[in-house]
């Protein structure tokens, strides 16, 4: 298998692929016997009229998106000869902020969520596939945020629930519950500000869809 081909693969399915890294050592937090790591996230700009067009959208069952997450990527790790790896479901739950990181395409922005060379900060990941061969990755781009002037997310958020101190949730959940603000319609402020999420073309309505299962 070529990196290629399974990039092919992935994408047909209304995904891509977010970033990979090769397993180096034994004993680390990866599953044993992989050698390559795939991370998956959404393929844009389409993603949300690709999805809720799927049966997981439309039959009323519960969490249709880790539903569907779930089949896909499970589907393509059987068709790579791999394991499939969710982010949801624990605990325990897999180290996927640190597994997002090794790929060298997303690192801890200025307000300390992560930030993803091609999402910026709307990146999420719906899985992962681990593979038991060793495949040629391409080069990991440089970090944004180094060439970043503005650094917009840092005074974005409304009610300072993120900047340069730990992440408030319970204030930005108690700012997403007040009527007639934004966030919880078209997606937090502070991932919006980055240039690289204006870049990304995500459908405001999966923005919003997030946020109402953040808050619950």
């Amino acid at each position: 298998m070529r990196y290629d081909d399974a990039l092919a693969a992935v994408r047909a399915q209304g995904l891509d692929i977010y970033g990979a890294f090769h397993h180096p050592v034994e004993g680390d937090d990866c599953p044993e016997g992989a050698k390559t790591l795939l991370m998956l996230g959404p393929k844009e700009p389409a993603f949300w009229t690709f999805i809720t067009a799927q049966p997981e959208f439309k039959d009323a069952g519960p969490d249709p998106m880790d539903r569907w997450s779930t089949r896909v990527i499970t589907d393509l790790a059987k068709q790579f000869g791999g394991d499939a790896i969710f982010p949801f479901g624990g605990p325990p739950f897999q180290p996927f902020i640190g597994w997002a990181k090794r790929t060298g395409r997303a690192w801890a922005s200025p307000v300390g969520i992560l930030v993803h060379d091609q999402a910026g900060l709307f990146v999420s990941y719906r899985g992962a596939i681990a593979l038991p061969v060793s495949l040629d990755l391409p080069e990991a781009p440089p970090k944004p945020c180094d060439t970043c002037a503005d650094k917009a997310c840092l005074s974005a958020c409304p009610v300072n629930a993120m900047g340069d101190h730990p992440y408030d949730v319970p204030r930005c959940k108690d700012h997403l519950r007040e009527p007639d603000q934004t966030c919880i319609s078209h997606g937090c402020h502070v991932r919006r500000a980055c240039p690289i999420s204006q870049s990304y073309g995500r459908d405001p309505a999966q923005s919003g869809y997030h946020m109402k299962v953040f808050l619950g």
